[in-house]
Order: C-alpha cells, then sequence, then structure tokens
C-alpha cells in the first residue's frame, strides 16, 4: 500500500481534469477508468496510467467539442504530462523481505532470448527490496528519492523484454501468413501462366512465330511449380485467406511524447544524475560527476527521442502505404466482379486474380508492419491499452 498522500500522478490527473471537466465529473472519470480496467481502487496512479485516463477524456471531448478542441487538449495536456514524468517518479512499492535474498536455481535449456528477461525481473526485485531497506532506515531516506527513480528504471527494463518477448511471438505469426501469401500469390501465378502456356501453343499450332515466348513461358511455369512443389506442404494456405486488417490508428506526436521520459535508458540516466546529486550533497550543482550525469541524461533523452521518431515515422509511411494499397484492392475487387458478370474469358480472370493476389500481400506486409510499431510505441506510453481509432 502507497503511503498516505503519496500518489503525486493521480493529484496532478485530477488538477488538470478538475480545470476541464470540473471537481465532481473529473473524480467521476478517474474512478470509472479505474473500475473499468479492474486497477484496485487504492492503487498509486502513473504516467502509463493517466495516458489511459486522457484516452478516455479525449475520446469523451472529440464526441462533444469536435477533433480540434479534443486534439489541443490532448496535445497541451500529454506535453505538460511529459514534463511533470521529467521531474516525479512513479510512486514506487517495495518488496518485502531482506536486500538481496538467495536466488532459486536457474534451470538450464532456456532459450537464449527468455534470459534477459530473468535478468531483468530479477534487478527490478532487488531494487524494490533495496528501497523498502532505505526507507526503512532513517540514516538512508536521502537516498529514497535516488532509489525510486532505480525502481522505475529497473521495471521500465522488465516492460522493454517483455515488449520484445511479445514482439517476437507477433512478428512470428505475421511472417506464417506472409509465407502463406507469397505461395497463394506463386499459385495463381501458375494458373495464369498454365492458361498462357495453352494460348500460345494454339498460336504455334495456327503457324503464329511464338516459338522463344513459348519457351520462355513453359521455363517460367516450370519453376513456379517447382516453387509450390517445395513450399505446399510447409505452410497452410488457408492462413493466405485470412482477412485483412486495415486499422486506423491515431499517430499524433503528443500521444507519444511521455515515450522519451519514459524510456528505460532515460529513467536509468536520471536514477544516475540523483545518486551523483546525493553524494556531492551540497555540492552538487557545480560538482563533476553531476555535471557529467546531466550530460548523460541529455544524451539519453536525445536517442529516446530518435528512436521514438524513427519508429513514428515509419508507423506513418505503413500506415500511408496500406491505405493506398486498400483502394487498390476495392478496384482490382470491383474489376473481378465485372468481368464474371460479363462472363469474362478465363485469362483475363487469372491476371486480374494474380494482381489481387500480389496487392493483398503487399498490403498485408504493410498492415503487419504498422501493428508491430504501434504494439512498440504503445509499449513505451500504456499498460497495453490498445491505441485508439483515428477519426474518418
Amino acid at each position: 500500500m502507497t503511503r498516505a498522500g503519496h500518489d503525486p500522478y493521480r493529484d496532478w490527473l485530477r488538477a488538470k481534469l478538475t480545470a476541464e471537466l470540473g471537481g465532481r465529473d473529473a473524480e467521476q472519470v478517474i474512478q470509472s477508468a479505474v473500475q473499468r480496467r479492474g486497477w484496485t481502487s487504492m492503487r498509486a496512479l502513473g504516467p502509463r496510467d493517466v495516458v489511459a485516463v486522457l484516452q478516455d477524456v479525449f475520446t469523451q471531448l472529440r464526441a462533444d467539442y469536435g477533433d480540434a478542441r479534443a486534439e489541443r487538449w490532448l496535445e497541451t495536456t500529454t506535453l505538460d504530462l511529459a514534463r511533470f514524468a521529467e521531474s516525479v517518479p512513479v510512486p514506487a512499492q517495495p518488496t518485502e523481505g531482506p536486500i538481496a535474498p538467495a536466488p532459486s536455481p536457474v534451470r538450464w535449456g532456456r532459450r537464449a532470448h527468455d534470459l534477459p528477461l530473468l535478468l531483468a525481473r530479477s534487478h527490478a526485485e532487488i531494487a524494490g527490496r533495496s528501497l523498502g531497506a532505505i526507507r526503512a532506515n532513517p540514516d538512508l531516506r536521502a537516498l529514497e528519492r535516488a532509489a525510486e527513480w532505480d525502481l522505475q528504471a529497473t521495471q521500465a527494463e522488465v516492460r522493454r523484454w517483455e515488449a520484445e518477448e511479445m514482439l517476437s511471438r507477433l512478428r512470428a505469426d505475421h511472417a506464417r501468413i506472409e509465407v502463406a501469401d507469397q505461395v497463394a500469390a506463386a499459385a495463381a501465378q501458375a494458373e495464369l501462366m498454365d492458361l498462357n502456356v495453352r494460348e500460345l501453343e494454339d498460336a504455334l499450332r495456327g503457324g503464329q512465330g511464338v516459338g522463344p515466348r513459348l519457351a520462355h513461358t513453359r521455363l517460367m511455369a516450370a519453376q513456379t511449380h517447382a516453387f509450390l512443389d517445395a513450399f505446399t506442404p510447409l505452410i497452410d494456405l488457408a492462413d493466405a485467406d485470412t482477412p485483412l486488417k486495415t486499422p486506423e490508428v491515431d499517430l499524433s506526436h503528443a500521444r507519444f511524447t511521455l515515450g522519451v521520459p519514459l524510456h528505460p535508458n532515460v529513467l536509468r540516466a536520471r536514477q544516475a544524475l540523483n545518486y551523483a546529486q546525493w553524494q556531492a550533497g551540497d555540492a552538487a550543482d557545480g560538482a563533476q560527476a553531476v555535471l557529467q550525469a546531466q550530460h548523460a541524461l541529455h544524451l539519453a533523452q536525445e536517442d529516446a527521442a530518435v528512436q521514438l521518431d524513427s519508429t513514428l515515422q515509419a508507423a506513418r509511411t505503413h500506415q500511408s502505404t496500406l491505405r493506398e494499397l486498400s483502394v487498390q484492392l476495392e478496384q482490382l475487387e470491383r474489376r473481378a466482379h465485372q468481368l464474371r458478370q460479363l462472363g469474362g474469358d478465363p485469362l483475363s480472370l487469372a491476371r486480374v486474380r494474380l494482381e489481387w493476389r500480389q496487392t493483398r500481400s503487399a498490403a498485408r506486409v504493410q498492415a503487419h508492419r504498422l501493428e508491430e510499431a504501434m504494439k512498440l510505441l504503445d509499449a513505451l506510453v500504456s499498460d497495453g491499452d490498445p491505441a485508439p481509432e483515428a477519426s474518418a
């Protein structure tokens, strides 16, 4: 349980919402968010919890006052929250027990990528025990703030590796479907080539000089069938018919500004600065160790901002490309429907089917990369709440 009154993020959120909604409605919004997400009523809120509540308010404001006002409010409020998060650590609960208990034996045979997560969880547990010991010892109370930053940094590292594990599973699922898409496209290509071969054979029997074209088309058809013989047994072709997801997500920069102060490297650098200031005591302002820690924090913030911006820009590129490909898919589907209604020849239908399969495969890749980028961005700023849908 947190100490009485030690809930700075809830106090900050209540003040912000009171200014916009009034005190009674502000408290009601907070309580409804807590109940809907299954949080305990006495749980101290952190910045990620606050972001989730702000998304609820943003949705309400957009419905009541329109997109422009809601987006201005969200941007201003999120920037204020980012500045607040840079100076106030998340209220941390110490782990009960000795500072460094004897660890249980690690079972060998784990996958290599499991070990960083195991190590991160161990560091977070030790940091939590250290914070408890510091709070219990009056001689160490000056270290409490640095210990809170240390615990927050280790917990952020745990989230980072949990996100890596989630992305690894997601990419594996995506790769399976993308390969199935390619095999389905190859099957459509083989169908078209077989029809082309028959058409060229008829032309050759009619005396036309299509021998070289026929030889080349036969070669291409043989290669495509060889590919299908090798890969069709390895995949479930039904995966290629999985519906294509084309999510419309809000990629405004303001929503992800919190990702910089909450980046694991930034939190670690801020903890190092707090520790250097504690060691320097009254001479902290000009101490060399403090200046070096401040510089390291600045570099960590710049690097986190670059990572955030690059991921955000990649997501926007994937979203834009996906929209273009979705339009092409709709056009191809209409063309195929018209051909069937007009009794189109098999060769024309096969061409449209192949182009549709290829376009759909390309759209699927963009959708998957967009989903992966969004999962990564959400891991920086939230506890798994999905990104809000953009307005139409």
